[in-house]
């Protein structure tokens, strides 16, 4: 039985002004490095192709501290709207970046996880299951942890996150909510 394919709704309206968001990525990775980080290369090209503003870009170890301090360095710099984690999301003993961050989280995004495996699941079939991918607000900004394959960033950036973090998408987007995620 073929799964049904994936339509995402919502449209760009070409009529309005793209708002940059100034987006950081974290590569979670006890192998890689700037050579061999193939992933965070990718989410960092199609962030900067889209119009928007690579705030960071680094990669740290497999380790529950090491990623909610640069994490939380970022969300107190005052200059990064949003940061995307690819790697530490699967089910091995070394994979740490939902444990890492979701207990940091002032809101869970559920959602994500649900509408990324859908799309995930398009592309790999029941392997999505192996999957932590996992989302939420910290400080006011966004938060998306992906997995580590090239394949999964694709997925996550071009299916899910870069519609909503693009102000142009209706019939709404997270960036129209940004101003109003300190609200209390």
């Amino acid at each position: 039985m073929n799964a049904p394919a994936f339509a995402p709704g919502g449209k760009i309206d070409e009529t309005k002004t793209l708002v940059p968001v100034r987006i950081a990525v974290l590569s979670v990775s006890d192998t890689r490095d700037e050579t061999t980080d193939t992933s965070g290369q990718v989410l960092a090209d199609r962030i900067t192709g889209a119009g928007h503003v690579l705030a960071g870009r680094t990669i740290v170890r497999d380790e529950v501290e090491a990623i909610r301090s640069q994490v939380k360095a970022w969300v107190a710099s005052g200059e990064v709207d949003a940061v995307i984690t690819t790697g530490g999301t699967g089910i091995t003993g070394r994979d740490v970046t939902p444990e890492a961050l979701q207990p940091l989280f002032d809101k869970t995004l559920d959602g994500f996880s649900v509408v990324f495996h859908m799309v995930s699941y398009q592309t790999v079939g029941l392997s999505t299951l192996q999957s932590r991918a996992t989302a939420g607000i910290m400080g006011g900004v966004f938060v998306f942890c992906l997995p580590g394959s090239n394949g999964a960033v694709k997925d996550g950036w071009d299916k899910v996150i870069s519609a909503q973090l693009d102000s142009r998408h209706g019939p709404c987007n997270m960036v129209d909510l940004m101003p109003r995620l300190m609200e209390r």
